[in-house]
């Protein structure tokens, strides 16, 4: 699956690192040659992804440089810019010959987005807000070299759909053409592909991962 290593010389910041989707595009970064930094609100749930990556050498090639875990909430701007300073820091001193990987936006889930939903008038809001930020930040950068691409999953098995009803889930998955809710390793597929330069001339994109849920 990652025997290329696509971003053997990528630092990769991945936010929500603790568990469900990030904690596998970590995983999956980290196995396509990326030292991550996980960052999560819970501390504790970054340390074990970094846990579950391995150290430095554990892949040919492999960079000298360490994952590492931090602990922000990404909701409050003060944290996100001391986050930014410490990876800044660690990408310095540990990571020297790398370059900053730019990951693309990772919406927790995707209902009441394209489509819209009852009584989630700020949730909807805000999901959409992620494609016009994507293409603003895209059109904005491109002339530096920097692309912004956008993941848009769907139902998605992870902590926050394990609370959903069951006779809910079982509705939604009646209407999903594949048949099935998909795993959190189905988008971190696409988050390495845009992440790395196999997708190089794509920017501005919101890539749907739903199995075809809002076609």
């Amino acid at each position: 699956m990652a025997s290329q290593l696509r971003l053997r010389f990528a630092l990769a910041l991945v936010t929500g690192a603790g568990s469900g989707i990030g904690r596998a595009v970590g995983v999956r970064l980290a196995a396509e040659g990326a030292t991550v930094a996980a960052c999560d609100l819970d501390g504790e749930a970054a340390r074990e992804t970094v846990r579950l990556l391995g150290g430095p050498g554990s892949h040919e090639g492999a960079p000298r440089g360490a994952h590492a875990a931090f602990q922000a909430d990404v909701s409050e701007a003060g944290a996100v810019r001391r986050l930014l300073d410490q990876v800044q820091v660690k990408k310095r001193d540990d990571v020297a010959p790398f370059k900053a990987l730019t990951l693309p936006p990772v919406p927790s889930a995707l209902q009441g987005f394209l489509v819209g939903n009852v009584g989630q008038t700020n949730y909807a809001a805000s999901k959409a807000g992620v494609v016009g930020l994507t293409q603003t930040a895209a059109r904005e950068l491109g002339r530096h070299g920097i692309r912004c691409n956008s993941v848009l999953p769907g139902f998605i098995k992870t902590p926050m759909t394990q609370k959903v009803p069951q006779k809910v889930l079982d509705k939604v998955t009646g209407m999903i053409p594949v048949g099935h809710m998909g795993d959190p390793e189905d988008v971190a597929d696409v988050v390495a592909f845009l992440a790395s330069e196999d997708s190089g001339y794509i920017t501005g994109a919101s890539v749907e991962v739903t199995g075809g849920l809002f076609m």
